[in-house]
């Protein structure tokens, strides 16, 4: 699959686990994750510091998730990613994002490769902002990038 490929497989399943949703209401994790749920997605927060975020039961890992996810977006230091990575695996997913828009984000080079040695479709950083329709402001990323010739095919 291509890049652009792997991206639309992800963006079209239904049921989202989003790891590193934050407790602050303004932190960028908790827009991303009420984006999902905007956009109809059945997203579950994971925390292991919250019991609910907006209303939605909150778990500590991906492995207490029953039904478990179509998918898993990961927003958290990347320096935690190989082990929630390694659970995941353990859990059965298929689809992993390692969100980044600035820096490393949750991206970790042996996080990436543990996911493909269990067969899983990756997408290595980039922020799902910049391929949602009508994204407003988040969107010009995904603009500018197609300007550029480094967005996605």
């Amino acid at each position: 699959m291509t890049e652009r490929e792997t991206v639309e497989d992800f963006l079209a399943q239904k049921r989202i686990a989003v790891i590193g949703v934050s407790r602050n209401p303004r932190d960028f994790t908790r827009g991303m994750f009420n984006e999902f749920v905007r956009r109809g997605y059945d997203a579950v927060p994971v925390n292991p510091n919250a019991s609910s975020i907006d209303g939605r039961p909150c778990v500590s890992k991906v492995g207490e998730l029953d039904p478990k996810p179509d998918a898993v977006l990961v927003m958290i230091p990347a320096a935690q990613s190989e082990a929630v990575a390694r659970e995941c695996a353990e859990a059965g997913i298929e689809r992993i994002w390692f969100y980044r828009a600035v820096g490393h984000g949750a991206v970790d080079e042996k996080a990436v490769d543990l996911c493909e040695s269990h067969g899983m479709r990756v997408v290595s950083g980039r922020c799902p902002f910049m391929f949602f329709p009508g994204a407003g402001f988040h969107g010009v990323h995904g603009w500018f990038l197609k300007l550029t010739g480094r967005y996605p095919r």
